[in-house]
């Protein structure tokens, strides 16, 4: 069956994506892309992007903002330019985007199709078809302005298509799997983002069979009596009380994206949090020791490297909280705080070597990243921390150590933004001495 997973809200937010990051995203989401494929294959690589708040969740672990629509445009559009390049290894295909790129998914797919033997005119055709569902068949007030197709070279797909309404400064995202597909009109999304606005009309909805039929019915009767005596109908039963009884379709999780910008501990299941900082710190000599052993490679960047993994290898429960992943890279608007570059940089070195190596037959560092998750989800039950506000505080302050970045430029140092009245003397290795208090933050320089 298809399977649908949810739904969220998610506000539109202005700005553009700076190249710096995107094309950090482009690495990034190449290379988790990689290690999914990897340890679970192509068809468990869609059956997360069909999972909007596992899409979600790996949006905000690439230093996107946490809660807004603009998750979807970048992460497709990093993904399209990251596996272009890996599609003849990993046998993955991106095509469509943001606006005209979308209208060309259909001479992309023909394209590809060529190329590796599937039906792309098929393909093609489910690619019009999704898109005219969304935009006619599911009339919700969302004007379609994104589609993107992921296919694999077996001719599996996933689509995630977003809407916008400007009234109400929101989008919704929609997403489709292959994955069982029966039909086009018949209940065919894996999920639909996005909260109840009023009345919509759904005619995908499985309950909404006999009314496809009579639609039908009545235009081929042509006949302008049943019309008017149809429409009158409509008419009284629109005044007349509606019934409360409850539908026997199930409701889907709800994931609401709220519109404030900073991460809150509302926005955070704090204990997971907790766990993944504990797995990182407690262990790392012990259990990551091919980890650490990398140049450059500290405990701030086997705290991101865990929040990674937990991407990678994470339950689909797991993901309730995307603003807990942006713990990983922080975010490009400095919520919760600026992105940390060399961080990020020794994230993606290190993922890509796991990744070489493993196709050598030399697996020891995927495994240890996967234990990072396993460790995490043990100490759940058991570690506690420092209140959110805390955490996200000695980032503030570390991060000019890591090279913080976010629109608004670089980090400054506390020698830069208070020339005066500070003790600011440098250490050996260039970082504050006001810093040392969190050794273990020092190492991830």
């Amino acid at each position: 069956m298809v399977r649908r997973t949810g739904s969220a809200d998610l506000p539109l937010h202005g700005g553009k994506v700076p190249k710096w990051l995107a094309d950090r995203m482009t690495r990034l989401g190449a290379v988790i892309t990689q290690a999914i494929v990897f340890h679970y294959g192509r068809d468990e690589y869609l059956r997360r992007l069909a999972h909007p708040f596992w899409f979600q969740s790996f949006g905000a672990v690439m230093g996107m903002d946490w809660h807004s629509s603009g998750i979807t445009t970048s992460v497709i559009g990093a993904l399209k330019r990251g596996l272009a390049p890996l599609a003849g290894e990993i046998g993955i295909h991106v095509c469509g985007g943001r606006g005209k790129h979308s209208r060309q998914t259909p001479q992309e797919l023909t394209s590809i199709g060529e190329r590796v033997g599937f039906d792309g005119d098929a393909l093609a055709r489910a690619s019009r078809l999704v898109a005219k569902v969304d935009s006619a068949a599911v009339q919700d007030g969302f004007d379609l302005y994104l589609h993107g197709f992921i296919v694999t070279d077996e001719g599996q797909w996933v689509v995630v298509q977003q809407g916008m309404n400007g009234t109400s400064r929101q989008a919704r995202r929609y997403h489709w799997q292959s994955e069982g597909l029966k039909s086009f009109v018949d209940a065919p999304h894996a999920a639909i983002e996005g909260e109840q606005q009023g009345d919509i009309i759904n005619l995908t909805d499985q309950r909404a069979s006999p009314s496809r039929l009579g639609q039908l019915d009545l235009l081929m009767s042509l006949s302008p009596d049943r019309i008017a005596r149809e429409a009158s109908s409509l008419i009284a039963a629109s005044v007349a009380p509606r019934s409360r009884a409850r539908s026997a379709q199930p409701l889907l999780p709800h994931l609401s994206m709220p519109a404030h910008h900073d991460v809150r501990p509302s926005d955070v299941l704090v204990r997971r949090l907790h766990a993944t900082l504990a797995a990182a710190a407690e262990r790392g000599a012990d259990d990551y020791s091919e980890l650490l052993l990398m140049p450059g490679v500290g405990a701030r960047t086997i705290e991101a490297l865990a929040m990674v993994s937990e991407v990678v290898h994470g339950a689909p429960y797991r993901f309730a909280d995307p603003a807990r992943f942006s713990f990983a890279h922080g975010g490009k608007d400095r919520h919760p705080f600026p992105v940390p570059v060399k961080v990020y940089d020794q994230t993606i070195n290190v993922l890509k070597s796991a990744i070489r190596n493993a196709k050598l037959g030399q697996g020891e560092e995927l495994a240890a990243l996967k234990r990072l998750d396993e460790q995490a989800r043990r100490l759940e039950r058991h570690v506690s921390g420092p209140p959110l506000a805390d955490l996200f505080q000695r980032e503030r302050e570390n991060s000019p150590l890591y090279g913080g970045r976010s629109v608004f430029g670089w980090e400054a140092s506390l020698q830069e933004r208070c020339p005066s009245g500070l003790d600011v003397e440098k250490n050996t290795q260039g970082a504050p001495r006001g810093h040392q208090k969190h050794p273990q933050l020092r190492r991830a320089r």
